[in-house]
């Protein structure tokens, strides 16, 4: 009786730091996003929210001043959109490859590779796009700078693909082996199981990886800074440069005196940015449980 009271005991204490554990971050998290609104909302005190969202004009530091962002709304939705384009076929398919045909040896090896690419510094793929890259599209297809659209969308999907590729592979790897073994007991060749069988099973955790990567790739900041070329304008294709919205406040913040409108403005810019993240999450989220019950049901 003493034993277990002692267990149940040692139980509760564990219970009870866990708890703690998960209330700070959460605490933490609540004051950053408190903090981030009380900064930003004072501007709309200056300009309105139809202006600062649809202006086209990001000119803080004129007399007057013009703080509107679709510019670097669109550039930051066409920089992540072009690189989902890239970074989900990768991904899905480096995934599908370690998980259901690479052998036992190259599985051990390639998978511990791409989970080392996550953990690369943004700022060395940031250098990488800006030295090695930029000079190369420059020169080969004859355009004015390599600093464009184009170059920050690879680089963002040089870092989704390994999210997206270690979070699918997981997810497949999970589906059961019953499924598989049944599929070609009925006659089906490796591909059809794959894709009639497997991914559809697994699609729920696919869908949150790749929703993941895209979240990662619209917030980072210090690649699209290095690359993107930073002109706070419209990009009229993919080859030109652009401003997205890590980058502007980033660039800019150090600069923005404190409290003025073009400070208020840069915390502004952060709340749309914290939103776009959040709808990304909050679709990862839906779709995960979607599917989820639909391949339970299915099953």
């Amino acid at each position: 009786m003493r034993r277990t009271a002692l267990v149940r005991i040692k139980e509760r204490v564990i219970q009870n730091f866990f708890l703690l554990v998960a209330l700070t971050s959460i605490l933490v998290l609540t004051l950053i996003v408190l903090f981030l609104f009380r900064e930003g909302i004072p501007i709309f005190k200056t300009v309105s929210v139809k202006d600062f969202l649809f202006g086209r004009f990001w000119y803080p530091t004129y007399d007057p001043p013009e703080f509107g962002i679709f510019a670097l709304i669109v550039a930051s939705v066409m920089v992540t959109a072009l690189a989902s384009l890239v970074a989900v076929p990768l991904g899905l398919l480096s995934a599908i490859y370690i998980s259901e045909i690479a052998s036992a040896r190259v599985k051990e090896i390639l998978k511990p590779i791409i989970e080392l690419l996550a953990s690369l510094p943004s700022v060395v793929i940031g250098f990488f796009g800006m030295v090695i890259v930029a000079p190369f599209l420059q020169e080969t297809l004859d355009i004015p700078t390599g600093l464009n659209v184009f170059n920050a969308s690879v680089m963002l999907a040089l870092m989704a693909v390994p999210t997206i590729s270690s979070i699918s592979e997981d997810a497949i790897h999970a589906v059961r082996r019953e499924l598989r073994e049944a599929s070609l007991a009925l006659g089906a060749t490796q591909w059809e199981t794959i894709s009639r069988v497997v991914v559809p099973a697994s699609l729920s955790g696919i869908c949150t990886a790749v929703i993941l990567g895209m979240s990662r790739a619209i917030g980072e900041t210090m690649v699209v800074l290095m690359v993107a070329g930073g002109a706070a304008a419209i990009p009229e294709s993919i080859f030109d440069a652009c401003r997205p919205m890590p980058a502007s406040i980033a660039a800019e913040m150090a600069e923005a005196p404190f409290r003025s409108d073009h400070y208020y403005a840069l915390f502004a810019t952060g709340i749309v940015l914290f939103f776009m993240t959040l709808g990304f999450n909050l679709i990862a989220d839906y779709i995960s449980h979607k599917y989820k019950q639909v391949g339970t049901a299915t099953l």
